[in-house]
């Protein structure tokens, strides 16, 4: 023997060994002699004289050495495998979170839709009931890929919990070549793929309602015009709530600001300048001067109103004249039915039903004041080429109680509308 194989034998010495099975498992199939020793090069267990024929000159150590190292590495696979789990149940959190949004769309898209068709007949409601449908069955898909998604998540996340487990019992192996030879396969990455770019997107319902309602008759076109121009104007919704220094004096106003009517008896309130001393008249405590913006009031129940905007220096003590030059831009309800707008000359109204909430837009660079049915979806009547160089001011009238019949307030209501 070699000087140099004296000095591998020497560095290599047998090991005791507890019992084990499988003692030919761990036997040299070439030598017969135990597999004591890990080939670096050929990557293998090897026995004592694999290393002067074979492995002869290649990077052999003890298993144990091996063993140690291979361990370590077995500890940061499962960190990364445990992190991979992390991922996937934050990805599972963001998919719900999607759908929760898409469900949200998905009934807003459908409030729209049943506006619409409401008031039509037989014909426009089997149009609502398939504008629903599809909206439903879009809402469906997203549904179903992600309920897809989910599923192939939870189970890469089973594998993933599988591959831990089995990581988990083999780094607490203390036998060396069970460990060593079992490595390779619990290193290999699981089945899994790259979730970072995967989204559930919201299904898209632009023009959903408008392709239904093209389908029908031209009224229902009508309609739909309608519609949309009342929503284009709902964007610009403000929070208005009654001024009480502007209030005359036999008003009364709710205490969130929202509600006024004519009271049983006259408060003794200071005629301060802002308040108006002889009109039913109280203006909001908002005023406007650019840009764009909408209201709404209920007057349901009630027989006769004045609505509109008015600007700052409008006369507010004895008569008033309700003009736009006079700086008064509304218009009024009297004897139950008997609508007009306030213009000069003023404009009698005919309007196919009786409004239950009327929204007032304002345009101010457009000169622009313009009245909606809100129920209906229907243009009441417009000021146009105004030009406004003051602020503007939201104006109420909720006119005297009328023998009783028109005791209902004045109320302004929030804006419900819909992407």
């Amino acid at each position: 023997m070699s000087a140099a194989s004296c000095q591998m034998a020497a560095q290599f010495r047998h090991q005791l060994i507890d019992p084990v099975e499988n003692l030919e498992g761990r036997m040299c199939t070439k030598h017969n002699k135990l597999l004591e020793l890990f080939c670096k090069t050929g990557q293998m267990c090897v026995c004592m004289l694999c290393t002067y024929s074979d492995h002869k000159n290649h990077d052999v150590v003890p298993l144990k050495e091996e063993y140690e190292g291979k361990k370590a590495e077995l500890g940061k696979t499962d960190d990364e495998i445990q992190q991979m789990i992390q991922k996937r149940r934050l990805k599972i959190q963001e998919i719900k979170h999607s759908v929760e949004l898409s469900e949200e769309d998905a009934d807003r898209e459908i409030a729209g839709g049943v506006q619409v068709f409401t008031a039509l007949k037989e014909s426009v409601e089997r149009s609502q009931a398939e504008l629903i449908d599809t909206i439903k069955e879009k809402q469906r898909k997203t549904e179903k890929q992600a309920e897809g998604f989910i599923k192939e998540l939870e189970q890469e996340i089973c594998e993933l919990k599988k591959r831990s487990t089995e990581v988990e019992q083999l780094s607490r192996s203390e036998d060396h070549l069970h460990l060593l030879q079992s490595f390779s396969t619990l290193k290999a990455a699981p089945p899994t793929k790259n979730w970072t770019g995967v989204r559930v997107s919201p299904p898209s319902y632009e023009g959903t309602v408008v392709r239904a309602v093209t389908q029908l008759e031209e009224t229902l076109s009508n309609q739909m015009k309608k519609l949309v121009e009342l929503k284009r104007v709902q964007q610009s919704a403000v929070d208005v709530t009654l001024d009480p220094e502007t209030a005359h004096p036999d008003l009364i106003l709710s205490d969130d600001g929202k509600q006024v009517k004519l009271g049983d008896v006259k408060n003794n309130l200071p005629n301060n300048p802002e308040r108006f001393n002889t009109g039913l008249i109280v203006l909001a405590n908002q005023s406007f001067s650019s840009g764009r913006f909408y209201y709404e009031v209920q007057v349901k129940g009630k027989t006769k109103w004045t609505l509109g905007v008015v600007r700052e220096s409008i006369n507010r003590k004895g008569s008033i004249t309700a003009s736009p030059q006079e700086g008064f831009w509304t218009i009024w309800l009297r004897n139950e039915n008997k609508y007009e707008a306030l213009d000069d000359p003023p404009v009698r109204l005919s309007l196919k039903s009786r409004p239950q909430k009327v929204g007032v837009f304002v345009d101010y660079e457009e000169g622009l004041v313009s009245f909606h049915d809100v129920d209906a979806a229907a243009l009441i009547y417009s000021f146009t080429g105004c030009c406004f160089t003051e602020k503007l001011y939201p104006f109420f009238n909720p006119c005297n109680n009328d023998g009783g019949k028109n005791s209902a307030p004045l109320i302004i209501s929030p804006v419900n509308h819909t992407e």
